[in-house]
């Protein structure tokens, strides 16, 4: 079995996502757990509020009632990951949580993919090209064309570049970092 570790959604009762963020931590220190439950996380975002003539930055959860916890887990023969019990009664047992996401509360780990749309872990990516530069696409529905880089958004993940498509049009496509890469000389 191997030791790897796996994003969970916890359900919280509205307004005690801090709380129950809080109360995991402070179990998770007391009991020395850290090698177990490995980080609580709440997705937030930051919003410009405008209340009369007043402009101020506020911090939104972007999923109300809803905890992220990173928890360490082991696989079995079936590639099937799974959390130790006691991290599992540690999380389900917190007061404020109501359970986990899943069918029939099962505890049942987000995707890569899920993780990343989510922004909960950023992936880093080389940008080992620049405005200007001569691209190959390698996404699949523009694998195998060239274009031109025309603007890149490390922040956002995405780079813009001109396709020369069909018949000569060229057309402004954007796409992900990992997506293009520089043509070798």
């Amino acid at each position: 079995m191997s030791v790897d570790s796996r994003w969970y959604v916890i359900h919280t009762y509205s307004g005690y996502e801090n709380k129950v963020a809080a109360n995991i931590e402070k179990i998770v220190e007391n009991r020395r757990m850290g090698d177990q439950i490995l980080e609580v996380r709440i997705p937030t975002e930051k919003v410009t509020e405008i209340v009369g003539d007043k402009k101020r930055e506020v911090e939104r959860k972007l999923f109300p009632g809803y905890v992220l916890v990173k928890v360490a887990v082991t696989f079995d023969e079936k590639d099937n990951p799974s959390m130790s019990d006691d991290a599992w009664f540690v999380i389900r047992n917190t007061r404020g949580v109501t359970g986990f996401v899943g069918p029939d509360s099962k505890a049942i780990p987000l995707s890569d993919e899920e993780v990343l749309k989510l922004g909960v872990e950023k992936r880093s990516v080389e940008v080992n090209y620049k405005v200007g530069d001569m691209v190959n696409i390698i996404d699949e529905i523009f694998d195998g064309f060239t274009g031109k880089v025309e603007e890149i958004d490390v922040d956002k993940n995405l780079v813009r570049v001109t396709v020369s498509a069909l018949f000569g049009k060229e057309t402004m496509v954007e796409l992900e970092l990992d997506q293009v890469e520089p043509i070798s000389d």
